[in-house]
């Protein structure tokens, strides 16, 4: 099985925490549009004729552009690749984008999933993260979505914001529960240089949440789910039964798939390409083959193996010594034993026969545990 990542680079406006790559100006999206097109097309046997599993669509803000550019989009996919019958085709979408007309287009064009960028129910937070929405676009764009044939919704949240109090955290996950949403993926801030926050933060004018208290709000997350029976089967998603975003599982569980558009990632099994985060280097890279668009980089069985660690214990399905064994060898699985038990004895990992997965408190420690698990030159 295999994916599709179709990157679209606009944004109305950026978030006070967002580094991504996108654009303002859609000025240059015509021929940004035509160059996904050609790169699709150049790029129809990167799959090995493996079935297209699922089509996914991020940014930026897919839900930016118009319905006619996304559905010529989908129907080139179909008409070039191998393609699942009951492929998960899903858009990442803003609250302000959804409206009926929309997501009947939507329907008819075969998209069954929608990721909607909600953030926050709460006006507070919403104007704080510098988000085009209110609180009340946002609850409307669920209920249009769902009132018009659309049960698979995922909705992302972000939780410790400065000052952000646990009552109103608890308001969006009991929102969440009201809307009966089937998933949701929770986003602890983060703060990354050359944004608005990082500049707030660096002279003082906000001050970043306690760490005691953003351990405190994903206890709080944690437990909703559970009590509400979701699966929370990643650090930061969450679903019901039946309802596990394929196309992110698909990374997780180290599946080819190809990325196109301005700074797209691809991976074929064997190594990594990711395209430059520029339209206009996207653009002539496209349209002159003696300018390289993207770089490529040949994963050693070293990095494979690290990989393996960082997404996996991240997930639900946990590390597990006979894949190592079998994917890398026996001094690997050596390696991973002894690396192991300090974590073991901290309890922040748990093992289940040959699967080791992280505990409660393990989660926060992910990227610190699986860093130092690695094995480095």
């Amino acid at each position: 099985m295999a994916g599709i990542y179709i990157h679209i680079p606009y944004c109305k406006q950026r978030c006070s925490y967002c580094d991504f790559y996108f654009k303002i100006s859609q000025q240059d999206r015509p021929e940004i549009i035509k160059s996904i097109k050609i790169e699709l097309l150049e790029n129809v046997n990167y799959l090995n004729n493996k079935e297209v599993k699922t089509i996914y669509f991020g940014g930026g803000t897919p839900s930016i552009i118009n319905e006619k550019e996304l559905e010529d989009l989908i129907i080139l996919i179909y008409q070039n690749f191998k393609v699942k019958k009951n492929v998960e085709i899903t858009v990442e979408c803003n609250p302000e984008d959804i409206t009926t007309n929309k997501i009947v287009s939507y329907r008819k064009m075969g998209i069954n999933r929608l990721s909607i960028g909600v953030q926050s129910f709460n006006n507070s937070e919403l104007e704080f993260m510098n988000r085009s929405h209110n609180a009340e676009k946002a609850y409307n764009s669920i209920t249009i979505a769902q009132q018009n044939g659309f049960e698979n919704i995922s909705v992302d949240l972000m939780y410790g914001l400065p000052n952000q109090k646990i009552d109103a955290l608890q308001k969006n996950l009991s929102i969440i529960n009201e809307l009966k949403i089937k998933h949701f993926a929770a986003y602890g801030l983060t703060i990354e240089k050359k944004t608005k926050l990082f500049h707030l933060i660096k002279t003082k004018k906000i001050i970043p949440l306690q760490d005691h208290k953003v351990n405190e709000q994903f206890y709080l997350i944690e437990d909703f789910a559970k009590e509400n029976k979701y699966i929370h089967y990643e650090i930061s998603n969450f679903a019901k039964a039946g309802f596990l975003a394929k196309h992110n599982s698909a990374y997780w569980e180290n599946k080819i798939y190809l990325g196109v558009g301005p700074s797209a990632h691809s991976f074929d099994g064997k190594q990594r390409k990711w395209n430059v985060s520029s339209n206009k280097k996207y653009i002539e890279g496209i349209n002159n083959k003696s300018i390289n668009y993207f770089t490529i980089e040949h994963l050693s069985k070293q990095q494979h193996y690290n990989e393996y660690l960082m997404t996996n214990f991240r997930t639900i399905w946990g590390v597990d010594t006979k894949i190592i064994e079998h994917r890398f060898g026996r001094s690997y699985k050596e390696k991973f034993l002894k690396a192991i038990k300090k974590w073991l004895n901290k309890n922040y990992v748990k093992n289940e026969k040959s699967i080791f997965k992280l505990s409660s408190t393990g989660k926060l420690f992910a990227d610190q545990i699986s860093s130092d698990m690695f094995l480095i030159n």
